[in-house]
């Protein structure tokens, strides 16, 4: 009985866990911001073809807007594509941050569990020792 009271114990711990890091995942943008940015990223895309077309249209058509100057749409639209690699940048950033603390984690659990398997195999051969001398 005490063995199934551990192992239940284990299975509601690694529950816990499973948990906190499925929320954090979704704080750095998992799967519950992928339609948000999916939006932003055809939102961006528009606007960028918008701006390039429309610049195109206007040299191709040879059409003189006063108000605007010229090539003011693309060196707008390369702002914004710039913008976009910058935001690109920091959510890989945010990501590989992520990974690695789950790397340090998965090692810290390593180490801790092979020093506890070193003890138990210390505790086992003194305990063989014991055996044998009897």
């Amino acid at each position: 009985m005490p063995d199934q009271k551990a192992l239940q114990d284990e299975i509601d711990q690694y529950k816990r866990e499973k948990e906190s890091i499925r929320k954090m995942l979704g704080q750095i943008g998992g799967a519950g911001n992928a339609k948000k940015e999916r939006i932003i990223n055809i939102s961006f895309a528009i606007f960028v073809g918008l701006l390039f077309s429309f610049d195109l249209m206007r040299h191709a058509l040879h059409l003189s807007v006063d108000f605007i100057p010229e090539m003011f749409s693309v060196e707008i639209a390369v702002l914004l594509v710039s913008m976009k690699i910058i935001w690109m940048m920091h959510r890989q950033q945010k990501v590989e941050h992520f990974q690695f603390w789950i790397l340090n984690t998965i090692e810290f659990q390593m180490n801790s569990t092979a020093a506890r398997i070193r003890k138990i195999e210390k505790i086992m051969e003194e305990l063989q020792k014991e055996s044998s001398s009897r």
